[in-house]
């Protein structure tokens, strides 16, 4: 593997950065796991919205194209995971292991921003994240939108497992590329700018990202937030009618639908017309 070179991870990051909206912020949120990194933009009283992107090279940039959508009504929060690429500085002695760590770090976050309820929203690992704190935090999860969440309600394809093996063991961008490539169909359609960011965070000294089951079925047959799940329709990661068909029988309280035309890697910075309306009509925004 070659050195990571942070200088064009730095520059690649500011340039998907600068595709969100003029008024956005970066944060710096102390936790007890370190200090966490937060682009804002939207109206400070608006409503927060806390969005979690999903694992391997993604960063809080990567919501660029529902940002500027969202902050009409929301005051955005995204976030970088704690020890994954990003300018989250994790703390040198405590990283998260356990899915436990990982609510106790957004308990902090949300009090650190001073906020006691927020919308969220997750994609690919990062729904499986939010899900998780939907269980643990309920009251403080006013609506939750999953785009393709992973490991939540089926497994990985054995194919999408092969094919990521070797960006896993070695990462390069040239693998990453190749990867992603597979994924989604030909990267030649990606943003080339989004697309050498995630080539940039190959080699990223991250730490090991905290894994664990599903959350429990009999916690989400109970789950009273309210919840869109949005499946890709040519996601290669998992069977789509596998997720929407568990989904429904386990969440009392979901609106689950299928966004034609994308595939999981696409996700969150593809933006098809279907997933601005629906995400839209989810967050009480009447559309346009």
């Amino acid at each position: 593997m070659g050195r990571f070179d942070d200088d064009a991870f730095q520059a690649a990051y500011d340039k998907v950065l600068a595709k969100w909206p003029a008024d956005r912020e970066a944060l710096r949120v102390p936790t007890p796991f370190g200090t966490t990194r937060v682009n804002a933009c939207g109206p400070a009283d608006a409503p927060p919205l806390v969005l979690v992107p999903g694992g391997g090279g993604a960063t809080s940039t990567s919501w660029y194209a529902q940002a500027a959508h969202l902050a009409r009504t929301h005051r955005v929060l995204a976030v970088d995971l704690i020890g994954a690429p990003g300018r989250s500085e994790p703390a040198a002695d405590r990283h998260p292991r356990t899915v436990a760590d990982l609510a106790a770090w957004l308990d902090a976050l949300l009090d650190g921003l001073g906020v006691t309820e927020a919308d969220f929203g997750g994609h690919s690992y990062g729904a499986w994240i939010a899900l998780h704190y939907a269980v643990h935090a309920p009251h403080r999860m006013r609506r939750l939108f999953l785009l393709d969440p992973t490991q939540c309600f089926a497994g990985f394809k054995a194919a999408y497992l092969l094919h990521a093996l070797p960006m896993l063991l070695r990462p390069t961008p040239a693998r990453v590329r190749a990867f992603l490539d597979w994924e989604t169909g030909g990267a030649a359609g990606l943003d080339p700018d989004w697309l050498r960011l995630q080539e940039a965070a190959a080699g990223f000294p991250a730490a090991r990202p905290v894994t664990g089951p599903r959350p429990a079925p009999d916690a989400l047959r109970v789950l009273n937030t309210p919840v869109l799940l949005l499946v890709a329709a040519n996601s290669r990661t998992h069977v789509p009618y596998e997720v929407t068909a568990q989904a429904g029988e386990l969440l009392p309280r979901a609106e689950i639908d299928v966004v034609p035309g994308v595939s999981h890697h696409a996700l969150p910075q593809s933006a098809p017309p279907e997933l601005a309306r629906r995400l839209s009509e989810f967050l009480g925004e009447r559309p346009e």
